[in-house]
C-alpha cells in the first residue's frame, strides 16, 4: 500500500470516532442524544433539500462537504453546547489544536483543502459558509421543536440566547429564519424558552 492511500485510510478510521461524540440535542420523538456524525449527515442532506432557500447562489457540493467536516474537530475538542458560555470561551483554541492534529493525518494537499473548507465555514463570509451555518442552526432547532423544547427547558435557555445564535441562520436564509422565528415565538409562548 502506498503512503498516500495509507494516510487516507488512517484519516477515514480516525473520523469514525465522530460517531462517539454525543451532542445535547436529542433525536426526534424524544430519542437518545444524537452524535456528531448523525448531525453532520443530517445537515448535508438538509442543505441539499433546502438549497433553494439560500439567500445567494451557492455551490451545494461545497456546502455539503462543509456540513460533513465542520464537527470532525470535536473528536479531540469535544462538543461545546451552543449556550455554554464557559465552554465557548475556549472552543476556538481547542478546535484549532484538533484541526491541526486530525487533518494532518491526511496527505498534505488534502490537509490543506480540508483546513481551507473548515476555516471557510468558521469564517462565515462566503454564501456557502452562511448557508452551512444556517443548516447548523436550523437542524437542532427543528429537532428540539419536535421534542417540545425539552433541551431548551433542561438547560434553562432563554429566547434571547436562541435568537442571538439564530442571526447566522438569517444571514444564510431569510426563509429559514422566518420559520425559525415562528418556532421560537411558539416555544416562548409555551414556556419552553424563558
Amino acid at each position: 500500500m502506498d503512503e498516500r492511500i495509507k494516510k487516507q485510510i488512517e484519516f477515514a478510521l480516525e473520523i469514525d470516532k465522530d460517531k462517539n461524540i454525543f451532542r445535547q440535542t436529542h433525536l426526534t420523538n424524544h430519542g437518545r442524544n444524537e452524535n456528531d456524525a448523525e448531525h453532520s449527515w443530517h445537515l448535508a442532506i438538509m442543505a441539499y433539500l433546502l438549497k433553494e432557500y439560500s439567500n445567494e447562489k451557492i455551490d451545494i457540493a461545497r456546502v455539503m462537504i462543509m456540513c460533513l467536516i465542520h464537527d470532525i474537530v470535536e473528536i479531540d475538542a469535544g462538543d461545546t453546547y451552543a449556550y455554554d458560555s464557559k465552554g465557548l470561551k475556549t472552543q476556538k483554541i481547542r478546535e484549532d489544536k484538533a484541526k491541526e492534529r486530525i487533518f494532518s493525518l491526511l496527505p498534505l494537499d488534502q490537509k490543506d483543502e480540508f483546513i481551507a473548507i473548515f476555516d471557510e465555514f468558521e469564517g462565515n463570509k462566503t454564501p456557502e459558509a452562511k448557508f452551512a451555518h444556517a443548516m447548523d442552526n436550523f437542524q437542532p432547532l427543528i429537532l428540539n421543536n419536535s421534542n417540545n423544547g425539552s433541551d431548551w427547558r433542561e438547560h434553562n435557555v432563554t429566547g434571547e440566547q436562541v435568537y442571538s445564535r439564530q442571526m447566522k441562520t438569517k444571514e444564510g436564509s431569510e426563509k429559514l429564519f422566518e420559520i425559525t422565528d415562528a418556532i421560537l415565538k411558539e416555544n416562548i409562548k409555551k414556556g419552553n424558552l424563558r
